[in-house]
C-alpha cells in the first residue's frame, strides 16, 4: 500500500474514491444526500454514495484517536469493494494535534489482516492513498511537517503490525529457538547486534528460575539479547519481554478453555522486537537493548513442581506454589542479566503477566507499576499521545506481605486472592536493584495484548499493545 502526499486541494487530485471524515452533517458538500440516508456522523458511521464516489466516516470529537479508529473504519469498509485508489484531505494543519499522523496509523493498523493459515487469502484491492496537503478550507500544511509524520506513522504502524503478526503464530510454528531466529533475522534486515544464550549458557549465568519452567519442554529454552547502538545516544534503555512462547500452566495445568489462545504469552516478547524494528529504521538516538526469555512451560516428567524452591540468577530463593505464575519467574532472571550487563538509564519489561490485570482494568487497558511516579506519568502522557490506554496500579507494604514464604525468600505467588497484579510487580521488583528502582517500569498487557474481537482499529488477535506507546515515549525522552 502506497500512501503519498500531494500538495494540492482533495478535489483536484486523481483517486477513484474520496474519504471524508464528518465531525458533524453541516456544510458537508453532500449535506443534502447524507440527510436523506440518515447519516448522523457518530462515531465510525458509515455513509457510502455511490453516485459521488465518496464515503463519508463519522467522528464524533477532534481527536486525534477518534480520527485513528475512522480512518480504520474506513479502509476496512473500502476493504470489500474494487477500488484500488483513494483520496483524503487533511483535519489538522502541519499535524499539531497529531490528527495526521493517526490517520496513516489508523489505515495500516486497520488494514492489517492475518491469514497465514486460511488456505484462501483475500488481497487487499487497495494500493495507494493520497493526502492533499491542505483541508478541505484550503488551509495548508508545510510538506516537510507532513512527509516526517508519514514516515513515523507508518514505520511505527507498520512495526506493531510485525509484533501483531508474530503474537498470532502458532506455538508449532514460534517456539524458543524459532523466536531466537526471528530475532537473528530482524538483527540481520536492521543493522542490530544479536547474541543468543543457550540453556548451558542460561546455567553458566545462574539463571535456574528461566531453566525451571521451560525443563520439561523438548524445546529448549532460549535468551535473546537484541542490541541497537546509535552513534551518540542521548541514552540507554533496557526492554525485557515475556517469551512465553506456550503457556500449558505446567503441572498447575490451566483448565482446557484457558489454555486456548495461550500462544499470546508471548506477547512482551513481540513487543520487544516491534519497538527494537521501528526504533531501528526510525534511526532513533537511543541505545536500546532488547533482552527476551523464551521458554516453553509444558507438563511432563520433568516438570518442575510446586513446592520446588529455584535460585534466581541474583541469588534470592524462590518458594513455587504455583507453576502457572511461570512468566514472573522468566522475568526476574532477564531482569537480572539486564542489570548485570547494561548499565541502563531506564528498564521497561513487557508481560502478559496476570488475569488479575483483566480484572482490574478490564481487556483494553495496560496496566503499569512502578516506584517513579514521574516515569509513570510520561508514560502516561505516551499513552494519551498514542491512544494505548494506560492505568497505572498502585504498590502497598500490605500487599508486598501477601509474597512471604517460610521456607524460602519469596513466593512465587500471593497467598491472598486479591490484587493478583500487583503482586506480581512486587514480585519483580525483588529482582531490581535498589540502585535501579526508579528507573524501572512493569507493563502488565495481558488485556490489550491479544483480544479475541477486532476492536477500534485492532483486529482479533495480537494488538502489538506496548509498541506505539514505547516509541513515542522514546520520541520525547531528553
Amino acid at each position: 500500500m502506497n500512501i503519498l502526499i500531494k500538495e494540492k486541494h482533495l478535489y483536484d487530485i486523481q483517486a477513484e474514491v474520496t474519504v471524508v471524515f464528518a465531525l458533524n452533517t453541516d456544510e458537508l458538500l453532500h449535506e443534502g444526500p447524507l440527510k436523506e440516508l440518515g447519516f448522523k456522523a457518530s462515531q465510525d458511521e458509515t455513509c457510502y454514495l455511490s453516485e459521488f464516489k465518496t464515503l463519508y466516516v463519522g467522528v464524533e470529537a477532534n481527536e486525534h484517536d477518534l480520527f485513528r479508529a475512522a480512518a480504520a473504519t474506513a479502509i476496512k469498509t473500502l476493504s470489500k469493494f474494487t477500488y484500488s485508489s483513494l483520496k483524503i484531505a487533511q483535519y489538522d494543519v502541519n499535524n499539531k494535534e497529531g490528527i495526521f499522523t493517526a490517520l496513516i496509523e489508523g489505515i495500516i493498523l486497520g488494514a492489517y489482516t492475518f491469514d497465514m493459515y486460511k488456505s484462501e487469502k483475500k488481497e487487499n484491492t487497495i494500493k495507494e492513498i493520497v493526502f492533499s496537503s491542505k483541508t478541505l478550507e484550503d488551509e495548508g500544511s508545510q510538506a516537510e511537517i507532513l512527509e516526517k509524520a508519514l514516515i513515523y506513522a507508518y514505520t511505527v504502524a507498520r512495526a506493531t503490525n510485525y509484533a501483531r503478526t508474530l503474537v498470532n503464530m502458532t506455538p508449532e510454528d514460534i517456539f524458543p529457538l524459532k523466536l531466537a531466529h526471528v530475532a537473528a533475522d530482524l538483527a540481520k534486515e536492521n543493522n542490530l547486534e544479536c547474541k543468543v544464550l543457550g540453556e548451558q549458557d542460561l546455567a553458566d549465568e545462574n539463571m535456574h528460575a528461566m531453566l525451571s519452567v521451560g525443563r520439561a519442554s523438548r524445546h529448549d529454552s532460549q535468551l535473546i539479547h537484541l542490541t541497537y547502538k546509535p552513534k551518540k545516544p542521548r541514552a540507554v534503555i533496557s526492554l525485557v519481554g515475556k517469551g512465553l512462547t506456550y503457556d500449558s500452566g505446567g503441572l498447575s495445568l490451566k483448565p482446557a478453555a484457558s489454555m486456548v489462545s495461550m500462544k499470546l504469552d508471548k506477547s512482551g516478547a513481540c513487543t520487544v522486537l516491534g519497538i527494537m524494528k521501528a526504533a531501528s529504521e526510525l534511526k532513533l538516538d537511543v541505545e536500546i537493548h532488547g533482552v527476551i526469555g523464551a521458554v516453553e512451560n509444558m507438563v511432563g516428567g520433568d516438570a518442575y513442581k510446586p513446592d520446588d524452591v529455584l535460585t534466581a540468577k541474583n541469588g534470592k530463593t524462590i518458594e513455587v506454589r504455583n507453576t502457572d505464575a511461570e512468566g514472573r519467574l522468566v522475568l526476574a532472571d532477564c531482569l537480572g542479566y539486564a542489570q548485570e550487563k547494561i548499565k541502563a538509564d531506564y528498564i521497561f519489561d513487557y508481560a502478559t503477566l496476570t488475569g488479575a490485570c483483566l480484572v482490574a482494568l478490564g481487556q483494553y487497558t495496560t496496566g503499569i507499576m512502578g516506584h517513579s511516579h514521574k516515569l509513570k506519568h510520561s508514560v502516561g502522557r505516551s499513552g494519551t499521545n498514542t491512544g494505548e490506554l494506560i492505568s497505572a496500579l498502585p504498590f502497598n507494604r500490605y500487599l508486598k506481605k501477601q509474597l512471604k514464604s517460610e521456607i524460602a525468600d519469596i513466593s512465587n505467588i500471593s497467598n491472598k486472592p486479591y490484587g493478583g497484579a500487583i503482586t506480581a510487580a512486587m514480585f519483580l521488583d525483588e529482582f531490581i536493584n535498589e540502585e535501579n528502582k526508579n528507573k524501572w517500569m512493569h507493563f502488565d498487557i495481558a488485556g490489550p495484548a491479544y483480544v479475541e474481537s477486532s476492536w477500534g482499529y485492532n483486529s482479533y488477535g495480537g494488538s502489538g499493545a506496548g509498541v506505539r506507546v514505547t516509541l513515542d515515549w522514546l520520541m520525547g525522552l531528553k
